[in-house]
Formats: C-alpha cells, sequence, structure tokens
C-alpha cells in the first residue's frame, strides 16, 4: 500500500476512469423501473462519453513509463469489476425473469445495456488483465471472457493477434475494403480455430497432446459450462437466453473495437513470410479524452503493441506523422462502421493516405488488400 499522500494524488488521477462504473446504477434503475430507463445503459456508454468527447478534446500528454507514482487506484479498478459485472450481470438475470413490468422490448433493451457493460467494461477490463504477470488478474480475466462465452479470445490475443497482426495470419486485422458485416462472421469463425492452433502448437513444442490437462481449452470449456448453468439456475430457459444475448452483444462490440483498432494495416512482406517488426503506424489511434476513460487507454493503441504488459496508465500516445488517428474515439468509430459506405468514405482516402505516407514505393497493394501474401512463419 503507498504512502498516504501518494494513494491520494493516485487516486485523483485514477478517478476519471472510475467513472465507467457509474454506469452499474444505471443498469439498476433500468431493471427496476423499466420503460425507457432500459436504454440509460446504452445511452451513457455511447451518446453521454461521446458528448464528452467533444468538451473535453484530445489529450496528447503522456506519463512517464518509468514513474513511481502509485498505480494502486488503477490496478484496483480492474480487480473490482469481476465481482461487480457477476452481480450486476447474474442478479439483473434472476430479478428480470421474476418481474412483470418488464416486456420483450425491454428485456431487449436492458440487456443489450447488460452485454455493453461486459463488452465494454468486461472485454477491455480482461485484456487489460490477460496482458500482467500475476495469476490472479490472468484468472480474472479468464473468467471476465467466460461470462461472455469468449474465452478463446486470451489465446488468439496474445499467441495469434499480438504476434501476427497486419499480416494474413491474424484474422482480426481487417482487409481494405472490407465491410464489417464481412468481416464479423469471418472472425468469428477463424479465430477459434487460430486461437486452438496456436495452443496445440505450444503444446506440440513441450511433447504434449492436444488433449493434455494444460491444454487452456480445457478450462475455458468448464468456465463457460459452469456461466451457462449458472444463469439457467437463476433464470430458466428465459435466463439462459438473456446471458446468451448480452454475450452476443459483448462478443459484437469486441470484434467491432477490433475492427476499427488494424483496419487496412499491414505490415511490409519481406519476402519468404517474413515480415516488418510491428511498428507505431501499424494501429490506428484514438487521442479522445473520455472515451479513454471509458476503454481506460485501449485507444492508444499502438503503444499496447509495442509494450504489450505496460498498465494502462503509462501507454503513451503518438504524433500523426508516428501512428494513424481516427477523426472520432472508439465508440462513435463502431457505430460509424456499422454503415460500410460511410466507413469506406471516412477511412479509405485515410488508409490511402498511411500508404503513402509509410510505403510510398509498394504499387501493387492486391496481395494485401487481399491478404494473399503468404502465412507469416
Amino acid at each position: 500500500m503507498p504512502n498516504p499522500p501518494t494513494q491520494t494524488l493516485g487516486f485523483l488521477n485514477a478517478l476519471p476512469f472510475w467513472f465507467a462504473l457509474g454506469m452499474v446504477p444505471l443498469a439498476v434503475i433500468g431493471a427496476t423501473q423499466g420503460g425507457w430507463y432500459t436504454a440509460l445503459v446504452p445511452g451513457c456508454s455511447i451518446l453521454f462519453y461521446s458528448l464528452l468527447d467533444a468538451v473535453t478534446g484530445l489529450n496528447e500528454r503522456n506519463a512517464d513509463p518509468q514513474s513511481e507514482d502509485s498505480l494502486f487506484w488503477y490496478r484496483l479498478l480492474t480487480l473490482v469489476w469481476f465481482p461487480i459485472q457477476m452481480l450486476i450481470l447474474f442478479g439483473t438475470i434472476w430479478y428480470a425473469t421474476r418481474a412483470d413490468h418488464l416486456g420483450a422490448l425491454e428485456l431487449g433493451v436492458l440487456f443489450f445495456g447488460i452485454g455493453i457493460l461486459t463488452g465494454t467494461i468486461g472485454i477491455n477490463y480482461s485484456h487489460e488483465l490477460m496482458h500482467q504477470k500475476s495469476r490472479v488478474e490472468r484468472w480474472l480475466g479468464d473468467l471476465l471472457l467466460a461470462s461472455v462465452l469468449y474465452s478463446h479470445f486470451r489465446s488468439e490475443h496474445l499467441r495469434v493477434h499480438h504476434l501476427h497482426v497486419g499480416t494474413p495470419r491474424d484474422p482480426v486485422t481487417a482487409r481494405y475494403n472490407e465491410g464489417f458485416h464481412r468481416f464479423f462472421p469471418r472472425v468469428l469463425w477463424s479465430c477459434p480455430q487460430s486461437a486452438f492452433k496456436a495452443e496445440v502448437a505450444l503444446l506440440a513444442r513441450r511433447g504434449l497432446p492436444w488433449w493434455h490437462r494444460t491444454n487452456p481449452f480445457w478450462r475455458y470449456a468448464a468456465l463457460q459450462v459452469g456461466m451457462l448453468t449458472l444463469a439457467f439456475a437463476l433464470g430458466g430457459r428465459l435466463g439462459l437466453g438473456l446471458f446468451v444475448y448480452q454475450a452476443a452483444v459483448a462478443i459484437w462490440q469486441l470484434e467491432a473495437v477490433n475492427y476499427v483498432e488494424h483496419y487496412g494495416l499491414t505490415r511490409r512482406h519481406l519476402g519468404n513470410g517474413k515480415y516488418e517488426h510491428v511498428r507505431p503506424h501499424h494501429s490506428w489511434n484514438a487521442a479522445h479524452t473520455a472515451s479513454n476513460w471509458l476503454l481506460i487507454n485501449l485507444q492508444r493503441h499502438s503503444d499496447h503493441h509495442y509494450k504489450p504488459d505496460r498498465r494502462f496508465p503509462l501507454l503513451q500516445t503518438y504524433s500523426t506523422e508516428e501512428a494513424p488517428q481516427l477523426p472520432l474515439g472508439y465508440p462513435l468509430m463502431v457505430f460509424v462502421a456499422m454503415n460500410p459506405p460511410l466507413w469506406k468514405r471516412v477511412m479509405n482516402p485515410r488508409v490511402k493516405a498511411w500508404r503513402k505516407l509509410h510505403y510510398p514505393d509498394i504499387t501493387d497493394w492486391h496481395p494485401y488488400n487481399k491478404a494473399l501474401n503468404p502465412v507469416a512463419v
């Protein structure tokens, strides 16, 4: 525990990131009051934070990555979220399946909001936790992913995405001119397979078969079955359906953000299945203040790829010359992505400008556009 003055300063600096927890009582109000109150969480996450972005502007300041300032309050935020999420998710399933004042539409809107909580906050915090060395933090990350039925994301993210981003071997690097509605089913099909293959390859290097007990997919399956069983026990078939629905919303949010983060950004193929090292210009960034509070600096994405285990308050932002910048924060860019013609009007000129800046010598982009370059070795 840091000394009191350091702890107080750390708390004040971390406080804006804690504001996201204010959506939890909004979910409670939506469940207990029904009607339009069920839309409070989606409205807060999408409209309120986007309006706050417009008011607060850009934050291009960087913390000293070697700073001795306390990170206690930042770490605590990610540690306490799991019990909060379990309480709001399964408590709402128990309550909503017994409430007479919630009709089908209200349940749909309410659990869309729950899915935003478990996706925007839950998966994002699990992403932070899975990158840390602490076994407790990694387990909390696994539990959060199991609550949205997407446990394989840990393996896919750590063993595939970070190694092969910007190459054909990374399913979640969105291809140039690929609309989200083509991207989404592709990654739903490809990512579990690539994650499983990566874990099997790791086991094989240790001389172990795929069915060995250390394959994390056994843990993933057990945790997900446990979550499904709990949802059914608390809410019957309706509760199980609502649980699966919120998980689908959370997964959609995750993959929509994945789509935004690397759209059209590819690493140079050097020949013989080898690619240049990952650089800051291989991720889309956004310095918008409020949405970075909500997403615990996920929008400083280039630095995350440079230092994957760097905790979120220490992530660095980059200039427009070093890394491409989005015109809006991730929350609004996700909804632009739902309209492919609009997305292409906004983003394709930016991708072309990025290519001209960083790769003026490449004249044939067809293999990059269609992921036809050799798979990375």
